[in-house]
């Protein structure tokens, strides 16, 4: 069976919580192994920690850019190289990032589709976005896809499966994902994995409890599934 990934991210509403230090913790006990944060909610040396241990711990870190416009993202992806994190999310602006990537380790999977407001919205009908797809998906410094499928209007399961058939690359689904149900469409439509923030910090996934230990077991079962 393909590798399908939980990535917890000490994220809500699309900002890094101010607790995350506290969070990644009780994650990483939980044996969390993809663990991320925003490029928003915390200054860059509590970011610069949060990276370190999860790095230190032997899980992967992951950034994600919810900056929309491109001088900011660019910031931010030059923060993400700063930070040592081993995958870059989102943002928008792939011709402009991939020189400032190129010959580093860092896996990048930019946003498909037009991005608008925060939280982040995806835009757009099935065809529009999964055109912009392969076009992003072309580029060879490109690793993959951050699908934002539940932020969409329309079949979020139908976008995920013509996404991941029309690229060849990693599809990553993201965008207040709350429900076993999403991550089996995740899972069915071929995507490499799936993020969840929002919903385990505020304690809405189904599980056996609202506390966050409860929360990452049930959705980690869930990934299995």
């Amino acid at each position: 069976m393909p590798q399908f990934d939980f990535i917890f991210m000490l994220t809500r509403n699309d900002r890094t919580v101010e607790d995350a230090l506290i969070h990644v913790e009780t994650a990483l006990r939980a044996g969390i192994g993809h663990i991320g944060f925003k490029d928003i909610g915390l200054p860059f040396d509590e970011l610069a920690r949060l990276s370190r241990r999860i790095k230190d711990a032997g899980a992967s870190a992951y950034i994600e850019v919810v900056s929309l416009d491109r001088e900011s993202e660019l910031r931010s992806v030059k923060a993400a190289l700063d930070l040592g994190v081993d995958f870059l999310l989102g943002g928008t602006h792939v011709d402009d990032v991939l020189p400032i990537i190129e010959g580093t380790a860092l896996r990048y999977y930019p946003f498909p589709g037009r991005i608008s407001g925060h939280p982040s919205v995806l835009e757009g009908d099935e065809a529009s976005i999964v055109a912009s797809a392969v076009t992003i998906a072309r580029h060879a410094g490109v690793s993959g896809l951050d699908l934002l499928a539940y932020r969409a209007k329309g079949n979020a399961p139908a976008l995920i499966k013509a996404i991941c058939a029309a690229v060849s690359k990693p599809v990553i689904v993201a965008g207040s994902i709350d429900s076993e149900e999403q991550v089996r469409a995740a899972r069915a439509g071929g995507a490499a994995g799936f993020t969840i923030g929002t919903s385990a910090l505020d304690g809405r996934f189904p599980a056996d409890g609202t506390s966050l230990e409860a929360q990452l077991a049930a959705i980690s079962q869930a990934a299995r599934r």
